[in-house]
């Protein structure tokens, strides 16, 4: 009698508690995922009431698609040059804030809000900055790099989502490592400090050590945002020109949306996930590792 009790009041706490989100998580998650996966493996293009089933037709296609592979090096070059590059600024900009140095809560806030500005509104603000500002300011400063717009150039036009990807990021990330940063017991850096130990040897021997869950949480966090990035990608250079700045996310979004190819599409989309999702997986593992020998 007690253990079906006990049964029962956990069951009601189950339910309470657990079901509604455990509900909400398979409803829009799991469900629409399992769905993109079977239509990988058919024809179906969104309205047709009929289905045949293809296999592995649609994996074939996105593999021998030239534009998809273009677009999947260009993403894995864009995410390699904002991971490195927004957590360098990201740790150099937690150092700075954590210094005692004056109105360093202002300089937290000025850094982190560009992470709260909506990716659309943050590419056309950047668009004009590009095609209008630095233009002007080449033309008057009589610089010949800055005297044409970066969007109309292909190779040029890559490095203005890295900049303003590297931008929106960096400050988020910043908290992240301040959170590490306060972490480290003052005991240790004053014991380190009394016994001689530069700044230099303190940040290389005793606080990047103490951080390493702060760098596993930032590395995943940019590798995941710059994976996915779509809205900046969209209104800053639509993918042009001529698809030289096209990502991933772009390109799932208009084979699958824009051309109706919803079979390749959905292929597209479930390798970028896996993508991910190893790199992801790989990354966390490699950096746990740190963790415990740190």
């Amino acid at each position: 009698m007690y253990g079906e009790r006990t049964l029962l009041e956990r069951v009601k706490v189950f339910s309470l508690f657990a079901f509604i989100p455990l509900f909400a998580f398979t409803a829009v998650v799991m469900i629409p995922f399992s769905l993109g996966v079977v239509m990988t493996f058919t024809d179906w293009a969104g309205v047709s009431t009929s289905i045949t089933f293809k296999g592995l037709e649609n994996y074939q296609i996105a593999f021998s698609d030239p534009n998809f592979v273009a677009s999947l090096f260009i993403t894995l070059r864009y995410v390699l040059y904002t991971l490195v590059l927004t957590n360098v600024i990201a740790f150099g900009l937690a150092l700075l804030v954590t210094s005692g140095m004056k109105g360093q809560n202002f300089f937290r806030m000025g850094f982190f809000t560009p992470n709260l500005i909506g990716g659309i509104i943050l590419g056309f603000i950047w668009q004009f900055i590009f095609s209008r500002v630095i233009v002007y300011l080449g033309e008057v400063l009589n610089l010949q790099m800055f005297s044409s717009s970066w969007l109309a150039d292909p190779q040029k036009a890559f490095w203005t989502l890295v900049i303003v990807g590297v931008w929106q990021s960096s400050g988020y990330m910043m908290l992240i490592y301040i959170a590490g940063l306060t972490g480290i017991p003052k005991s240790l850096l004053e014991a380190a400090e009394i016994d001689g130990a530069s700044k230099w040897q303190q940040l290389i021997r005793i606080k990047v050590p103490l951080m390493i869950t702060a760098f596993t949480i930032s590395v995943f966090l940019t590798l995941q945002r710059s994976f996915v990035v779509y809205e900046v990608n969209l209104s800053l250079t639509n993918g042009g020109p001529f698809r030289s700045t096209e990502l991933l996310s772009m390109h799932v979004y208009n084979e699958a949306f824009l051309y109706q190819n919803f079979g390749p599409g959905q292929a597209k989309a479930f390798i970028l996930f896996l993508i991910v999702a190893t790199i992801a997986i790989i990354q966390v593992r490699a950096m746990k590792k740190l963790e415990v020998e740190a």
